[in-house]
């Protein structure tokens, strides 16, 4: 990926580094399918709590580039399964996004003690940003 201006990172951080919904787009068999997540933005990346037998991430098995798109903001990227959200390896994004959404994390919905509870990395390669009339491509 090339580079964010400064101005774009900060932006960037701003609106997505919080817990967020952004759109996500997979592709199977050339058919389009699109979820909403919740999402945290840090250093070039989207981090998603997510199931591992879930739609999309079955799609993305099969193609690892996916779309985003979010307040004023649409990208590509290149999704990575990280693995259990409770791996050690793990451990230094599991305890941000613990923080991020704390407001929900633990209303029933995850089961952290189920393996398939990942963590999908979605690293962006290109995108568009707009914020105040300004145009940031990447």
């Amino acid at each position: 990926m090339k580079k964010l201006s400064e101005d774009a990172e900060k932006i960037m951080k701003e609106r997505f580094g919080k817990d967020t919904v952004i759109a996500l787009a997979t592709v199977e068999n050339e058919v389009p399918f699109v979820s909403y997540v919740n999402a945290y933005y840090e250093n070039g990346a989207f981090y998603i709590i997510t199931y591992a037998l879930s739609n999309k991430m079955k799609h993305m098995e099969s193609n690892s580039t996916v779309a985003i798109a979010g307040e004023w903001f649409t990208a590509h990227g290149k999704s990575i399964n990280l693995g259990y959200f409770g791996k050690k390896e793990n451990y230094w994004i599991a305890e941000k996004l613990k923080n991020v959404f704390s407001e929900w994390i633990n209303n029933g919905h995850n089961n952290f003690d189920d393996e398939n509870t990942i963590i999908l990395c979605v690293e962006l390669t290109d995108g568009v940003l707009l914020s105040h009339g300004t145009r940031y491509e990447f």
